[in-house]
């Protein structure tokens, strides 16, 4: 399995665990819960640029 195939999977079950577990979404969401999507999705980015530039 490559490696960008496994940070999207993270990814994916970490923003899942987010919605059920931390209510990202709902109604009441605060600056914390924002701002720990924001930090997930840019270590996600992050993760997801070394995972493509360890392939070249």
């Amino acid at each position: 399995m490559k490696t960008s195939s496994i940070v999207v999977i993270i990814y994916i079950v970490g923003i899942i665990i987010g919605a059920l577990f931390l209510d990202i979404w709902g109604a009441e969401t605060n600056m914390k819960k924002s701002l720990l999507a924001l930090s997930w999705t840019a270590i996600f980015l992050i993760a997801l640029f070394y995972a493509d530039k360890d392939k070249q």
